[in-house]
């Protein structure tokens, strides 16, 4: 690659990444645990009042309100790596369809489009393994979509062509 060099992570992003990957240890799962039997052994010294009710209350909602926002940037982050190491495979496969590469980005028919011809090929290949044939042949992607629009193209050409003529006679 080539460019500027990697700039160093925002403060933000260490410190989402470092409390999502914190919060996912068995060690932190220990603390909560700590912390609960902590707050119901006091239940009885406090009356198991509606402050002490409060407090674990209060104190759960703040965490979990702030751990959504950290671990989705982390989660984004990390989907969003997936998916640019994804295109690269993509890029370098010698007849791969590029198509493919950034395909999260398209508008819902489209993406439902490709995801169809996919399911086709599945279906294909799946054909073919209950019949005894290998499942390994590379097949081309989305053929009955080239072919319809192909003959939509050809249609339109058709149609064209006659319109001249008839202006021309």
């Amino acid at each position: 690659m080539h460019g500027r060099p990697y700039r160093h992570r925002s403060w933000f992003t260490r410190f989402a990444k470092t409390t999502a990957r914190t919060a996912g240890h068995p060690a932190t799962f220990g603390v909560a645990v700590v912390i609960i039997l902590l707050w119901a052994a006091t239940g009885p010294l406090f009356g198991f009042s509606d402050t002490w009710q409060l407090v674990i209350n209060t104190g759960t909602t703040i965490v979990t309100f702030l751990m959504v926002f950290l671990i989705q940037n982390t989660q984004n982050r990390d989907s969003l790596a997936i998916q640019v190491k994804l295109d690269e495979l993509i890029r370098s496969i010698e007849g791969a369809h590029l198509a493919l590469l950034d395909l999260e980005e398209l508008d819902d028919q489209d993406f439902e489009r490709i995801c169809s011809d996919y399911r086709e090929l599945a279906r294909q290949a799946r054909r073919d393994l209950r019949a005894g044939k290998s499942d390994t042949d590379v097949r081309e992607v989305g053929e009955a979509h080239r072919k319809e629009i192909s003959e939509k193209r050809r249609r339109a050409q058709t149609n064209k062509t006659n319109k001249a003529n008839k202006t021309n006679k």
